[in-house]
Protein backbone atom coordinates (compact mmCIF):
# COMPACT_ATOMS: atom_id res chain seq x y z
CA UNK A 1 0.00 0.00 0.00
CA UNK A 2 1.56 3.32 -0.71
CA UNK A 3 1.29 6.83 0.72
CA UNK A 4 -1.57 7.87 -0.84
CA UNK A 5 -3.71 4.52 -0.07
CA UNK A 6 -2.33 5.14 3.29
CA UNK A 7 -3.65 8.65 3.70
CA UNK A 8 -7.03 7.56 2.22
CA UNK A 9 -7.61 5.07 4.39
CA UNK A 10 -6.34 6.70 7.49
CA UNK A 11 -8.15 9.81 7.29
CA UNK A 12 -11.62 8.24 5.91
CA UNK A 13 -11.79 6.60 9.34
CA UNK A 14 -9.85 8.25 11.60
CA UNK A 15 -12.41 9.14 13.98
CA UNK A 16 -11.90 5.95 15.90
CA UNK A 17 -8.76 7.00 17.45
CA UNK A 18 -10.64 7.88 20.73
CA UNK A 19 -12.71 5.24 21.79
CA UNK A 20 -11.33 5.53 25.97
CA UNK A 21 -12.17 9.00 26.31
CA UNK A 22 -14.23 11.59 25.11
CA UNK A 23 -17.98 13.33 25.99
CA UNK A 24 -21.02 11.83 26.39
CA UNK A 25 -24.27 12.25 24.23
CA UNK A 26 -26.88 13.86 26.39
CA UNK A 27 -29.68 11.36 26.61
CA UNK A 28 -33.24 11.92 25.04
CA UNK A 29 -32.00 14.46 22.44
CA UNK A 30 -33.90 14.98 19.27
CA UNK A 31 -32.54 17.21 17.22
CA UNK A 32 -31.52 16.12 13.54
CA UNK A 33 -27.92 15.92 12.84
CA UNK A 34 -26.80 18.22 10.40
CA UNK A 35 -26.94 16.89 6.75
CA UNK A 36 -23.91 15.93 5.22
CA UNK A 37 -22.36 15.65 1.29
CA UNK A 38 -23.36 12.57 -0.31
CA UNK A 39 -21.10 10.29 -2.44
CA UNK A 40 -22.20 11.53 -5.64
CA UNK A 41 -21.81 15.15 -4.62
CA UNK A 42 -18.02 14.47 -4.24
CA UNK A 43 -17.02 12.23 -6.76
CA UNK A 44 -17.96 11.52 -10.05
CA UNK A 45 -19.51 8.77 -11.87
CA UNK A 46 -20.94 7.10 -8.50
CA UNK A 47 -23.16 4.76 -10.20
CA UNK A 48 -24.85 2.12 -7.45
CA UNK A 49 -23.80 3.66 -4.24
CA UNK A 50 -25.45 6.62 -4.31
CA UNK A 51 -27.33 8.18 -1.65
CA UNK A 52 -24.82 7.58 1.35
CA UNK A 53 -22.92 10.63 2.87
CA UNK A 54 -19.05 10.79 1.78
CA UNK A 55 -17.93 8.87 5.43
CA UNK A 56 -19.92 5.71 4.86
CA UNK A 57 -19.11 5.62 1.26
CA UNK A 58 -15.55 5.33 2.42
CA UNK A 59 -16.51 2.77 4.98
CA UNK A 60 -18.21 0.70 2.36
CA UNK A 61 -15.04 0.63 0.09
CA UNK A 62 -13.19 -0.58 3.39
CA UNK A 63 -15.89 -3.57 3.42
CA UNK A 64 -15.21 -4.46 -0.35
CA UNK A 65 -11.36 -4.30 0.48
CA UNK A 66 -12.02 -7.09 3.47
CA UNK A 67 -14.14 -8.73 2.00
CA UNK A 68 -11.81 -9.34 -1.41
CA UNK A 69 -8.34 -9.03 -0.37
CA UNK A 70 -8.29 -6.39 -2.06
CA UNK A 71 -7.56 -2.52 -2.05
CA UNK A 72 -7.80 0.76 -4.11
CA UNK A 73 -5.76 -0.43 -7.41
CA UNK A 74 -8.00 -3.53 -7.51
CA UNK A 75 -10.94 -1.14 -9.11
CA UNK A 76 -9.66 1.52 -9.80
CA UNK A 77 -5.98 0.89 -11.36
CA UNK A 78 -2.35 1.88 -10.33
CA UNK A 79 -2.41 5.37 -12.50
CA UNK A 80 -5.85 6.27 -10.59
CA UNK A 81 -3.88 6.12 -7.04
CA UNK A 82 -0.93 7.51 -8.05
CA UNK A 83 -2.59 10.37 -9.60
CA UNK A 84 -3.47 13.91 -7.49
CA UNK A 85 -6.42 14.12 -9.90
CA UNK A 86 -9.76 12.15 -8.55
CA UNK A 87 -10.62 12.14 -12.24
CA UNK A 88 -8.63 8.89 -12.54
CA UNK A 89 -10.84 7.03 -9.51
CA UNK A 90 -13.96 7.74 -11.47
CA UNK A 91 -12.79 6.28 -14.68
CA UNK A 92 -14.21 2.87 -15.68
CA UNK A 93 -10.15 1.54 -17.18
CA UNK A 94 -10.45 -1.77 -15.07
CA UNK A 95 -13.10 -4.35 -15.86
CA UNK A 96 -13.24 -5.52 -12.26
CA UNK A 97 -15.05 -2.60 -11.55
CA UNK A 98 -17.66 -2.73 -13.42
CA UNK A 99 -17.78 -6.48 -11.70
CA UNK A 100 -17.82 -4.98 -8.21
CA UNK A 101 -21.08 -3.23 -9.53
CA UNK A 102 -22.76 -5.83 -11.03
CA UNK A 103 -21.67 -7.87 -8.15
CA UNK A 104 -23.33 -5.19 -5.66
CA UNK A 105 -26.49 -5.19 -7.59
CA UNK A 106 -26.69 -8.98 -7.46
CA UNK A 107 -26.37 -9.21 -3.96
CA UNK A 108 -29.23 -6.44 -3.02
CA UNK A 109 -31.19 -8.46 -5.47
CA UNK A 110 -31.16 -11.89 -3.68
CA UNK A 111 -31.58 -9.98 -0.25
CA UNK A 112 -34.77 -8.64 -1.54
CA UNK A 113 -36.04 -11.15 -3.03
CA UNK A 114 -35.19 -13.72 -0.35
CA UNK A 115 -34.92 -12.22 2.79
CA UNK A 116 -37.24 -9.52 2.65
CA UNK A 117 -34.44 -6.61 2.02
CA UNK A 118 -32.65 -7.64 5.49
CA UNK A 119 -28.65 -7.42 5.23
CA UNK A 120 -28.41 -11.45 5.25
CA UNK A 121 -25.78 -12.18 2.55
CA UNK A 122 -22.77 -9.74 2.12
CA UNK A 123 -20.01 -9.53 -0.45
CA UNK A 124 -18.12 -11.42 2.82
CA UNK A 125 -20.58 -14.16 2.58
CA UNK A 126 -18.82 -16.03 -0.65
CA UNK A 127 -15.34 -14.54 -1.01
CA UNK A 128 -13.79 -14.45 2.82
CA UNK A 129 -11.16 -12.20 1.66
CA UNK A 130 -10.63 -13.91 -1.65
CA UNK A 131 -11.06 -12.66 -4.53
CA UNK A 132 -12.65 -16.08 -6.04
CA UNK A 133 -15.30 -17.53 -4.08
CA UNK A 134 -14.32 -20.91 -2.65
CA UNK A 135 -16.88 -23.88 -4.22
CA UNK A 136 -15.05 -26.97 -2.64
CA UNK A 137 -15.34 -28.34 0.83
CA UNK A 138 -11.85 -28.01 2.46
CA UNK A 139 -11.27 -31.23 4.53
CA UNK A 140 -9.46 -30.01 6.98
CA UNK A 141 -11.34 -27.52 8.31
CA UNK A 142 -14.55 -30.13 8.50
CA UNK A 143 -12.63 -32.23 10.81
CA UNK A 144 -10.17 -30.30 12.46
CA UNK A 145 -11.05 -29.45 15.96
CA UNK A 146 -13.10 -26.01 15.72
CA UNK A 147 -11.39 -22.41 16.64
CA UNK A 148 -13.15 -20.74 19.50
CA UNK A 149 -15.48 -18.46 17.80
CA UNK A 150 -15.83 -14.45 19.06
CA UNK A 151 -19.78 -14.52 18.49
CA UNK A 152 -20.81 -11.41 16.37
CA UNK A 153 -23.58 -10.87 17.66
CA UNK A 154 -25.13 -12.72 21.43
CA UNK A 155 -28.46 -12.84 21.00
CA UNK A 156 -29.41 -14.29 24.26
CA UNK A 157 -27.74 -14.54 27.93
CA UNK A 158 -26.24 -17.44 28.26
CA UNK A 159 -27.33 -19.63 31.44
CA UNK A 160 -24.42 -19.81 34.22
CA UNK A 161 -22.92 -16.63 33.28
CA UNK A 162 -22.91 -13.39 35.96
CA UNK A 163 -25.61 -10.71 35.46
CA UNK A 164 -24.61 -8.05 33.00
CA UNK A 165 -24.69 -5.55 36.13
CA UNK A 166 -22.41 -7.41 38.25
CA UNK A 167 -20.29 -7.60 35.38
CA UNK A 168 -20.18 -3.37 35.35
CA UNK A 169 -20.45 -3.09 38.76
CA UNK A 170 -17.57 -5.17 39.37
CA UNK A 171 -15.88 -2.39 36.81
CA UNK A 172 -16.54 0.41 38.21
CA UNK A 173 -15.24 -1.04 41.84
CA UNK A 174 -12.09 -2.17 39.84
CA UNK A 175 -11.36 1.29 38.27
CA UNK A 176 -12.04 3.57 41.39
CA UNK A 177 -15.84 3.07 42.34
CA UNK A 178 -19.01 5.64 42.10
CA UNK A 179 -17.88 8.04 44.40
CA UNK A 180 -14.50 8.42 42.68
CA UNK A 181 -15.62 8.68 38.91
CA UNK A 182 -19.17 10.62 39.32
CA UNK A 183 -17.42 14.10 40.02
CA UNK A 184 -15.60 14.23 36.66
CA UNK A 185 -16.70 16.36 34.44
CA UNK A 186 -13.95 16.88 32.24
CA UNK A 187 -10.92 14.95 30.80
CA UNK A 188 -8.10 16.70 29.27
CA UNK A 189 -5.55 13.71 28.00
CA UNK A 190 -2.18 13.77 25.91
CA UNK A 191 -0.13 11.87 24.27
CA UNK A 192 0.70 10.44 20.63
CA UNK A 193 -1.01 8.98 18.09
CA UNK A 194 0.52 6.74 15.41
CA UNK A 195 -1.16 5.53 12.12
CA UNK A 196 -1.58 2.81 10.09
CA UNK A 197 2.24 1.80 8.30
CA UNK A 198 3.62 5.29 10.01
CA UNK A 199 6.96 5.49 10.92
CA UNK A 200 6.21 7.91 13.60
CA UNK A 201 4.13 8.90 16.33
CA UNK A 202 2.31 12.06 16.41
CA UNK A 203 1.31 14.53 19.13
CA UNK A 204 -2.52 14.24 19.96
CA UNK A 205 -4.76 15.92 22.51
CA UNK A 206 -7.87 15.45 23.88
CA UNK A 207 -10.83 17.11 25.10
CA UNK A 208 -13.99 16.09 26.65
CA UNK A 209 -16.31 17.03 28.16
CA UNK A 210 -19.42 15.71 30.15
CA UNK A 211 -22.56 15.10 29.15
CA UNK A 212 -21.93 15.39 25.23
CA UNK A 213 -18.75 16.98 23.96
CA UNK A 214 -15.41 15.48 22.90
CA UNK A 215 -13.09 16.98 19.89
CA UNK A 216 -9.42 14.83 19.48
CA UNK A 217 -6.70 16.58 17.49
CA UNK A 218 -4.02 14.93 16.03
CA UNK A 219 -0.88 17.12 14.42
CA UNK A 220 1.11 16.00 12.28
CA UNK A 221 4.45 18.42 11.15
CA UNK A 222 1.96 21.84 11.56
CA UNK A 223 -1.31 19.84 9.79
CA UNK A 224 -4.39 19.30 12.64
CA UNK A 225 -6.64 16.12 11.87
CA UNK A 226 -9.34 17.10 14.19
CA UNK A 227 -12.58 14.73 14.87
CA UNK A 228 -15.37 16.47 16.91
CA UNK A 229 -18.06 15.87 18.18
CA UNK A 230 -20.82 18.45 19.86
CA UNK A 231 -23.45 16.07 21.36
CA UNK A 232 -26.09 15.83 18.59
CA UNK A 233 -23.31 16.66 15.57
CA UNK A 234 -20.18 15.04 14.82
CA UNK A 235 -17.24 16.15 11.89
CA UNK A 236 -13.60 15.16 10.47
CA UNK A 237 -11.30 17.67 9.52
CA UNK A 238 -8.24 17.45 7.88
CA UNK A 239 -5.32 19.26 5.46
CA UNK A 240 -4.21 15.67 3.92
CA UNK A 241 -7.50 13.72 3.70
CA UNK A 242 -7.47 11.83 0.36
CA UNK A 243 -10.98 12.95 -1.00
CA UNK A 244 -12.28 16.27 -2.61
CA UNK A 245 -13.39 17.80 0.60
CA UNK A 246 -11.32 18.69 3.62
CA UNK A 247 -14.68 18.63 6.12
CA UNK A 248 -17.24 15.70 6.37
CA UNK A 249 -20.03 15.58 8.65
CA UNK A 250 -20.99 12.24 10.47
CA UNK A 251 -23.73 10.69 9.93
CA UNK A 252 -26.15 7.28 10.30
CA UNK A 253 -23.68 4.75 11.66
CA UNK A 254 -20.19 7.13 11.94
CA UNK A 255 -22.50 9.64 14.26
CA UNK A 256 -23.66 6.51 16.13
CA UNK A 257 -20.35 5.06 17.21
CA UNK A 258 -19.25 8.75 18.30
CA UNK A 259 -22.46 8.50 20.18
CA UNK A 260 -20.75 5.52 22.08
CA UNK A 261 -17.57 6.31 22.40
CA UNK A 262 -18.50 9.44 23.90
CA UNK A 263 -20.74 8.26 26.50
CA UNK A 264 -18.33 4.75 27.40
CA UNK A 265 -15.52 7.35 28.05
CA UNK A 266 -17.20 8.52 31.55
CA UNK A 267 -17.16 4.93 32.80
CA UNK A 268 -20.63 5.20 34.85
CA UNK A 269 -22.58 5.96 31.48
CA UNK A 270 -22.03 2.58 30.27
CA UNK A 271 -25.47 1.53 31.32
CA UNK A 272 -26.95 4.36 29.94
CA UNK A 273 -25.47 4.26 26.55
CA UNK A 274 -26.50 0.46 25.88
CA UNK A 275 -29.27 -1.11 26.23
CA UNK A 276 -30.61 -4.61 26.28
CA UNK A 277 -27.28 -5.81 28.43
CA UNK A 278 -26.76 -9.73 27.64
CA UNK A 279 -23.56 -11.86 28.59
CA UNK A 280 -22.31 -14.23 26.10
CA UNK A 281 -20.11 -17.59 26.56
CA UNK A 282 -16.73 -17.56 28.09
CA UNK A 283 -14.12 -16.10 26.09
CA UNK A 284 -10.21 -16.26 26.38
CA UNK A 285 -8.39 -13.87 25.23
CA UNK A 286 -4.27 -15.01 25.22
CA UNK A 287 -3.96 -16.47 28.42
CA UNK A 288 -6.83 -14.43 30.28
CA UNK A 289 -10.08 -15.49 30.44
CA UNK A 290 -12.47 -13.40 29.65
CA UNK A 291 -16.45 -12.09 30.24
CA UNK A 292 -18.15 -10.66 27.19
CA UNK A 293 -20.72 -7.66 27.92
CA UNK A 294 -23.15 -6.79 25.33
CA UNK A 295 -25.43 -4.48 24.36
CA UNK A 296 -26.98 -2.02 21.52
CA UNK A 297 -26.68 1.44 21.24
CA UNK A 298 -29.30 4.17 20.11
CA UNK A 299 -29.04 2.80 15.94
CA UNK A 300 -29.51 -0.68 17.64
CA UNK A 301 -26.02 -1.91 16.54
CA UNK A 302 -24.49 -4.01 19.23
CA UNK A 303 -21.39 -2.73 21.04
CA UNK A 304 -19.24 -5.90 23.45
CA UNK A 305 -17.34 -5.22 26.35
CA UNK A 306 -14.85 -7.56 27.07
CA UNK A 307 -13.52 -7.46 30.89
CA UNK A 308 -10.62 -9.76 32.49
CA UNK A 309 -12.13 -11.85 34.92
CA UNK A 310 -9.20 -11.68 37.10
CA UNK A 311 -8.43 -7.51 37.21
CA UNK A 312 -12.29 -6.66 36.44
CA UNK A 313 -10.71 -4.72 34.09
CA UNK A 314 -11.98 -3.20 30.23
CA UNK A 315 -9.42 -5.02 28.35
CA UNK A 316 -11.16 -4.55 24.64
CA UNK A 317 -14.55 -3.12 22.91
CA UNK A 318 -15.80 -4.00 19.55
CA UNK A 319 -18.48 -2.13 17.82
CA UNK A 320 -19.48 -1.93 14.23
CA UNK A 321 -20.24 0.26 11.39
CA UNK A 322 -23.20 -0.15 9.21
CA UNK A 323 -22.15 0.74 5.75
CA UNK A 324 -25.14 -0.72 2.51
CA UNK A 325 -22.69 -3.68 1.87
CA UNK A 326 -22.25 -5.20 5.00
CA UNK A 327 -21.68 -4.44 8.84
CA UNK A 328 -18.10 -4.14 9.64
CA UNK A 329 -16.06 -4.43 12.63
CA UNK A 330 -13.83 -1.78 15.15
CA UNK A 331 -11.64 -3.37 17.87
CA UNK A 332 -10.31 -1.56 20.53
CA UNK A 333 -7.38 -2.95 22.88
CA UNK A 334 -6.64 -1.18 25.73
CA UNK A 335 -3.58 -1.62 28.17
CA UNK A 336 -1.06 0.09 30.44
CA UNK A 337 -4.31 1.35 33.39
CA UNK A 338 -2.71 3.85 35.34
CA UNK A 339 -3.72 5.93 38.72
CA UNK A 340 -4.59 9.12 38.02
CA UNK A 341 -6.12 10.90 41.21
CA UNK A 342 -7.80 7.53 42.54
CA UNK A 343 -9.17 6.58 38.95
CA UNK A 344 -7.91 3.71 36.31
CA UNK A 345 -7.21 5.39 33.12
CA UNK A 346 -5.64 3.04 29.62
CA UNK A 347 -2.74 4.65 29.43
CA UNK A 348 -2.50 2.49 25.71
CA UNK A 349 -4.81 1.00 23.26
CA UNK A 350 -4.97 -0.38 19.56
CA UNK A 351 -7.09 0.05 16.87
CA UNK A 352 -7.63 -2.30 14.29
CA UNK A 353 -10.19 -1.62 11.96
CA UNK A 354 -10.92 -3.34 8.36
CA UNK A 355 -8.49 -0.86 6.71
CA UNK A 356 -5.60 -1.05 9.00
CA UNK A 357 -4.54 -0.62 12.74
CA UNK A 358 -3.16 2.60 14.84
CA UNK A 359 -1.58 2.73 18.20
CA UNK A 360 -2.67 5.29 20.97
CA UNK A 361 -0.34 6.08 23.86
CA UNK A 362 -1.26 8.61 26.62
CA UNK A 363 1.61 10.62 28.52
CA UNK A 364 -0.76 12.43 30.62
CA UNK A 365 -4.63 13.09 32.03
CA UNK A 366 -6.14 16.20 33.88
CA UNK A 367 -9.41 15.49 35.68
CA UNK A 368 -12.24 18.48 35.38
CA UNK A 369 -9.33 21.10 33.99
CA UNK A 370 -11.19 24.17 32.38
CA UNK A 371 -12.35 23.72 28.47
CA UNK A 372 -13.13 26.90 26.43
CA UNK A 373 -16.39 26.19 25.04
CA UNK A 374 -15.31 26.67 21.40
CA UNK A 375 -12.75 23.85 21.57
CA UNK A 376 -16.04 21.60 20.71
CA UNK A 377 -17.25 24.14 17.80
CA UNK A 378 -17.75 22.80 13.69
CA UNK A 379 -14.29 22.99 12.64
CA UNK A 380 -13.16 25.33 9.91
CA UNK A 381 -12.64 23.24 6.57
CA UNK A 382 -8.62 22.70 6.78
CA UNK A 383 -6.85 24.08 4.24
CA UNK A 384 -4.42 22.06 1.85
Amino acid sequence: MNSRQHKLLLTALCAVIVCALGGALAHGQTPAPEKPLLAEQVFKNVQVLRGMSVPEFMDTMGFLAASLDANCTTCHGEAAVQSTNWDGYAADVVPLKQTARMMIVMMNAINQSYFGGKQVLTCYSCHRFGKTPKIIPELAVQYSPAPEQDPDEILANVPGRPAPDKVLDDYFKAIGGSAKLSPINTIVAKGTWQGYEDTEQHPLQILAKAPNQMTSIVENHGDLTITTFDGRNGWHAAPIIDVPVTLVSLDGSELDNARVDAQLSFPWRVKEALTDLRVGPGFVIGDNDITIVQGYSAGHSPVKLYFDDETKLLVRVVRYTTTRLGRQPTQFDYSDYRDVNGVKVPFHWVTTWVNGRSKTQLTDVQFNAPIDASKFAKPAAPKR
